[in-house]
């Protein structure tokens, strides 16, 4: 499954896209309302904000593009919103992250929505960075050996989102981390660990970069892994945004207890690969015309062919791939595949764990 998976992302890039939409649909006087399922803190604000005014310069007849936010239920409020939003005249647009995908895997009963009604436009890869208050730090030594002892609290969104993947990572190093659940964004739960209410927290590359690199930069948390990327065979290596910081496949190779070969390691790839690789996904509605999808396609295909873009992209977002057309349909399938197994074990231990009942 994985090296599959692997496959599969390295050949979306190859996807070819046509621009003659551009000659057959104008947005001239419109408004978009991109509508993001979190608060305006997140690291999904901070996707959607970089690329809402590229697109409206790259749309035919310079759209004015609006980011909305629906946050709350771990994004399934706004998930089910759109799910009822039928095509009119392609102002409507929706994104999504791992912590809309999870719930989709999971069965969460609260989940409303069908990814295979959507139409994906774009998708894009980010990271993650888990990080700890300046007194854990000091006691990281690559290892979690020092920190079990210590106790931990975690401002969590929600069991079946993407906070799953820092949880479980925790729960393999065998550190005593309580999560306070509920938040609304991620931002929240790095406002949680800036007040002191919080002394552990994890943010994608793009809330890390924008938002809290500067507590490592002035002394006040320390960094200490990211989830990793993927390699061509599917092997978990160093975030190319990031790359100075060890993967949690390091930190788990370091720390007594932590097995990468073990079964809990396996379902944790599995929904890294789930949730990372392709985490964020721009999709319109059921219903939308080929010609409007066609033409946001080449939009963001425009985006990407900007000299600036791999520059402007990597300050703001960090070093990761973006795919458009049917390289996003690609990215949307990979993004809602989950191997049953992985996905009866992430099931139980969300019973076990947190009290989590999706049957």
């Amino acid at each position: 499954m994985t090296k599959f998976r692997s496959k599969l992302l390295g050949a979306l890039a190859a996807a070819v896209l046509s621009h003659s939409a551009f000659a057959e649909v104008n947005f001239a006087g419109k408004t978009i309302e991109w509508t993001i399922p979190f608060s305006e803190t997140g690291g999904s604000a901070k996707w959607a904000n970089f690329f809402a005014p590229l697109l409206s310069e790259a749309m035919p007849g310079n759209p004015t593009v609006v980011v909305k936010f629906m946050p709350g239920a771990g994004s399934t409020k706004g998930a089910n919103w759109f799910q009822r939003q039928k095509h009119t005249d392609g102002t409507v647009m929706f994104g999504t992250s791992g912590s809309t995908q999870f719930p989709y895997l999971l069965d969460d009963p609260r989940v409303q929505y069908e990814y295979s009604d959507w139409v994906p436009v774009m998708a894009s890869g980010t990271g993650g960075v888990a990080y700890l208050n300046a007194e854990a730090g000091a006691k990281f030594d690559g290892s979690a050996n020092n920190l079990k002892g210590m106790k931990f609290i975690y401002g969590n969104q929600s069991a079946t989102g993407l906070d799953l993947v820092p949880a479980m990572a925790w729960d393999m190093l065998g550190m005593d981390v309580s999560h306070v659940m509920g938040i609304k964004g991620r931002g929240d739960g790095r406002k949680m660990f800036e007040s002191g209410e919080a002394n552990i927290d994890y943010q994608t590359s793009a809330g890390y970069l924008k938002g809290s690199k500067k507590f490592v930069d002035d002394g006040t948390a320390v960094a200490m892994m990211t989830w990793g990327a993927l390699d061509d065979d599917g092997n978990i290596v160093r975030d190319p945004t990031l790359p100075d910081l060890p993967t949690f496949k390091e930190v788990c190779e370091k720390t007594a207890g932590c097995d990468v070969n073990g079964k809990e390691f396996k379902v944790w790839k599995a929904f890294f690969i789930s949730g990372f690789p392709v985490q964020k996904l721009a999709f319109l509605p059921a219903g939308t015309p080929k010609d409007i999808a066609d033409t946001y396609a080449a939009a963001f295909q425009k985006i990407k062919n900007r000299p600036d873009f791999a520059q402007l992209a990597e300050k703001r977002l960090g070093k990761y791939p973006m795919f458009v057309g049917a390289g996003a349909q690609k990215a949307a399938n990979v993004a809602t595949d989950l191997d049953p197994d992985a996905k009866k074990w992430a099931i139980q231990y969300l019973k076990d764990r947190f009290n989590v009942s999706l049957k």
